[in-house]
C-alpha cells in the first residue's frame, strides 16, 4: 500500500442488491490503492457471495430488520445495539478515511459509529424511493448519492450528487456461446432467465415451473434461479411435439451473473435496483413483476422508470396467469427485442463507480 492509500469501511449487508455494489466499490478503491473492509450481514447469502471473492475483506456485523411486531422489534433493539458495539469497535481499530452506507438494516449502527468519531459518511441509494435507512441517516452524512431525478425532502442538495449503482467488473457480456454454456444450455435456442434476486422469488419459480413444458414446446429453455433453500439444482428436459428435447436448468444460487444474463434472449425478474443496472451493463430486456411487499412499493418505481426509459416491460404479480403469452409473444418479436436492448445501452451510459469514486476522494481529501 502507498503512503497516500487510505481505509474505507462500506456497510452493505443482508441482500445482493446492497452488498453487489459494495463490492464493486471495494474492487474500485483498490484498483486506486486503497483498502475496503465491507460490512455484512450474519446471512447465508451474504457469506456465499464473498466466498468469490477472496482478495477482499469483509467482516459480518449484527443486524435485522425493524418491525413493530414486540418480537420482531426486540431482536431488532438487540442486535442494533451489538452492531454499534461492532462499529464502534471497528471504527476505532482502522481509523476509516470514510464509511459508504448502502442502506438495509445493517448499514445504521455503523453510521452512527462513525459519525460519533467524526468520521466523514456518505450513503448511496439506487432505488427511485429511497429507503427509510438512508431517509433517517442523511442528516449525518457529508455526501448522498441518489438516482437521477430523485432527492429526499429535509436533505440539502449541497450533499446531493446525482449517481447510478457502481456494478461489479465481472458484470460483461459475454459471447452467447460461451454463456450458454456456462449454463449447460444450447445457444443455438431461445434462452428465458427467471431471475428472482439472489434469493428468488417464489411466484416466478411457481410460474416458472407451471410454463416449462408449453415453453419447451416452442423451443424455449429455461434458466431460473430459484434461491437458495428452494430446491436442489437440476437439469429438466420437455419433448416437444416434434420430439426434439429441449433442456432447462434450475439453480439455487448464480455465481455466474453474467453468463445468465448474457445467454438470456429476455429475463423475467423482480425489479430491484441492483438487478436493473446489472441488466442494463449487460444488455438484457426484461419483463419486471415488483415485489409487491417491498418497502414503500419501491420496486414497482425503480420497474416504471425502467420501463419508461425503454428497458423492458412491467408486469404485475397478480396477473401472472398471462405471463407466459406475453413471453412468447415478444421472445417471437426481434424487433422490440433489439429497441429494449438499444435503450439499455443509454442507460448503462450513466457514470457511476468512477464518479463515485472520484467524489470520495474529493470527501477524504486534507483541508489545505
Amino acid at each position: 500500500m502507498s503512503a497516500l492509500s487510505r481505509t474505507f469501511l462500506l456497510s452493505c449487508g443482508g441482500t445482493g442488491g446492497h452488498l453487489s455494489p459494495g463490492i464493486a466499490l471495494a474492487e474500485g478503491l483498490a484498483s486506486r490503492g486503497h483498502r475496503a473492509v465491507l460490512l455484512i450481514s450474519q446471512k447465508k447469502v451474504d457469506a456465499r457471495l464473498a466466498q468469490k471473492y477472496p482478495a477482499l475483506r469483509f467482516e459480518p456485523i449484527p443486524g435485522s430488520p425493524f418491525g413493530a411486531h414486540p418480537g420482531v422489534l426486540g431482536r431488532f433493539v438487540v442486535s442494533q445495539t451489538k452492531g454499534f458495539a461492532a462499529g464502534l469497535k471497528l471504527v476505532r481499530s482502522l481509523r476509516p478515511a470514510a464509511i459508504v452506507g448502502f442502506g438495509g438494516f445493517t448499514t445504521a449502527s455503523v453510521i452512527l459509529a462513525g459519525s460519533m468519531h467524526g468520521v466523514p459518511v456518505a450513503l448511496h441509494e439506487a432505488n427511485r424511493v429511497p429507503g427509510k435507512a438512508v431517509r433517517h441517516l442523511a442528516r449525518f452524512a457529508r455526501r448522498v448519492y441518489l438516482p437521477t431525478g430523485v432527492n429526499i425532502p429535509g436533505v440539502a442538495s449541497k450533499k446531493i450528487r446525482a449517481a447510478g449503482l457502481p456494478v461489479r467488473a465481472e458484470i460483461v457480456r459475454l459471447p452467447r456461446a460461451e454463456a450458454a454454456g456456462r449454463l449447460g444450455l444450447d445457444p443455438s435456442k431461445k434462452i428465458l432467465a427467471v431471475f428472482g434476486g439472489s434469493q428468488g422469488a417464489t411466484p416466478l419459480n411457481a410460474w416458472a415451473r407451471a410454463a416449462v413444458g408449453e415453453l419447451a414446446n416452442q423451443g424455449v429453455q429455461l434458466a431460473c434461479v430459484t434461491g437458495m433453500g428452494k430446491g436442489a439444482a437440476e437439469f429438466t428436459e420437455y419433448a416437444t411435439s416434434s420430439g426434439r428435447l429441449v433442456r432447462s436448468a434450475w439453480i439455487p444460487f448464480c455465481d455466474d451473473v453474467a453468463a445468465l444474463l448474457s445467454a438470456a434472449d429476455l429475463v423475467v425478474a423482480r425489479a430491484g435496483a441492483g438487478s436493473l443496472a446489472e441488466f442494463a451493463q449487460i444488455g438484457a430486456p426484461a419483463i419486471l413483476i415488483p415485489y409487491p411487499q417491498a418497502a414503500d412499493d419501491h420496486q414497482r418505481a425503480n420497474a416504471s422508470w425502467f420501463a419508461a426509459q425503454g428497458g423492458g416491460v412491467v408486469v404485475d404479480q397478480n396477473t401472472l396467469g398471462d405471463l407466459t403469452a406475453q413471453v412468447t409473444e415478444l421472445l417471437s418479436n426481434e424487433i422490440r427485442l433489439n429497441a429494449h436492448r438499444q435503450a439499455l445501452v443509454r442507460i448503462a451510459a450513466e457514470p457511476a463507480l468512477n464518479f463515485i469514486l472520484d467524489d470520495l476522494a474529493t470527501l477524504v481529501a486534507p483541508v489545505a
